[in-house]
């Protein structure tokens, strides 16, 4: 499966046995801030734009059932169905995305 990145346009390769998180890391990429690595922490929340996916157990106190019917989850605990992009909106996401694109200038 293909990840993209909505930010960026970014992609990385992800199986559907790993997670988004894993497999970015797996792959020494950067984009999504890396925290816990067990839903608990909320440090990688995404919000799925397009595919299908499907989440292990978060922390309600990071994604609420609204948030998680909304297509928001912890990218440590999604796990691609298809082709999907995502956008980073944890608190650090921002700082990500802008030191990526200050880099080339």
């Amino acid at each position: 499966m293909k990840i993209a990145f909505e930010q960026s346009g970014e992609t990385f390769a992800c199986k559907p046995s790993m997670s988004v998180l894993q497999a970015m890391a797996s792959l020494g990429r950067k984009g999504i801030p890396v925290g816990c690595l067990n839903g608990g922490c909320g440090v990688c929340k995404i919000k799925v734009v397009t595919g299908q996916y499907r989440c292990g157990p978060m922390s309600r106190a990071h994604v609420s059932e609204q948030e998680e019917a909304d297509a928001m989850a912890l990218a440590c605990r999604t796990f691609p169905r298809s082709d999907l992009i995502v956008r980073v909106v944890g608190k650090m996401g921002k700082t990500v995305f802008r030191h990526a694109a200050g880099a080339g200038s």
